[in-house]
């Protein structure tokens, strides 16, 4: 089956140059070179969570900031993962989890739905985290959710920008895991398709 939930995604663009691979019947191994230390944390963080095996290869204007290069990947990382899924036949459709890392505490709950929706509650305090900005994290899960369909509902609360950030990742990849469980070969669907 794990050839079929298999995809390879390139994007180039005047501002980033990406590669991404994924396989949703991996085993959580990683491969991320991104530039930025802390994104390419949380990454290997989804990739080890969820079991995908995560491939990322991406330069961009980090002159400039981290903007670009994240945001980029999250859409190439949203159209992979719909690739990948293909007409999502007979997966759970919902996941949801509760992360907690230390004082921190996230939320996760997708609908791999072909709708496109976020909803993110978290404040963060320090602008930065390495050379990270703490507002890209929404903005990385919105490209994610519109490249990708995919309805999310997320939150976190805490004390440390680190932890809330990163339990967020986990909370997103222990959902996405739980939502592409293949139960069986129908549509979970009363319109016949996602």
């Amino acid at each position: 089956m794990s050839q079929f939930r298999k995809a390879s995604i390139s994007r180039k663009t005047k501002e980033t140059d990406i590669t991404l691979e994924i396989d949703l019947d991996g085993s959580g191994r990683s491969e991320i070179d991104t530039g930025i230390g802390f994104f390419d944390h949380m990454l290997d963080a989804f990739a080890r969570h969820s079991g995908f095996d995560l491939t990322v290869k991406a330069v961009g204007d980090l002159h400039v900031d981290a903007h670009h290069l994240v945001e980029d990947a999250g859409i190439v990382l949203g159209k992979a993962m719909a690739d990948a899924l293909g007409d999502k036949r007979g997966i759970a459709r919902f996941g949801e989890a509760r992360i907690p890392m230390d004082e921190a505490l996230a939320e996760a709950a997708v609908d791999i739905s072909g709708r496109s929706f976020l909803v993110m509650k978290a404040d963060f305090y320090s602008p930065v985290l390495g050379t990270y900005s703490t507002q890209m994290t929404k903005h990385f899960f919105e490209s994610f959710s519109s490249a990708a369909g995919i309805n999310m509902n997320m939150k976190a609360e805490g004390d440390n920008d680190h932890h809330k950030t990163e339990a967020l990742f986990k909370a997103f990849a222990y959902a996405m895991k739980r939502a592409v469980v293949i139960e069986g070969q129908e549509i979970k669907s009363t319109k016949g398709v996602l």
